[in-house]
């Protein structure tokens, strides 16, 4: 299994879930499979703004998948949560 880099999965939203689908142009299905986890659970996670109601190990396997494709997740600093690519595309 792959190891998050944040202990706190429940940080994430539904926004940065949708945003870091885009940037790594995954449709859902393609997240709900590297998740193991059903197309409507990633369709649901998206709809909220906040923090999705999920089950702990569904938003758990929903990060885990993004940050193995190469996406961080950007924690509140002051100017909002966000995603970026982990590493710089060459």
């Amino acid at each position: 299994m792959i190891n998050s880099k944040s202990d706190d999965y429940n940080e994430i939203t539904g926004a940065q879930i949708r945003a870091a689908r885009a940037l790594i142009r995954w449709s859902a299905k393609d997240l709900a499979k590297a998740a193991g986890i059903g197309v409507a659970t990633v369709s649901r996670a998206e709809t909220e703004d906040g923090v999705p109601s999920l089950t702990s190990a569904n938003l758990k396997a929903i990060r885990v998948a993004l940050e193995a494709s190469g996406i961080k997740f950007i924690r509140e600093n002051g100017g909002g949560v966000g995603v970026r690519f982990e590493k710089p595309i060459s």
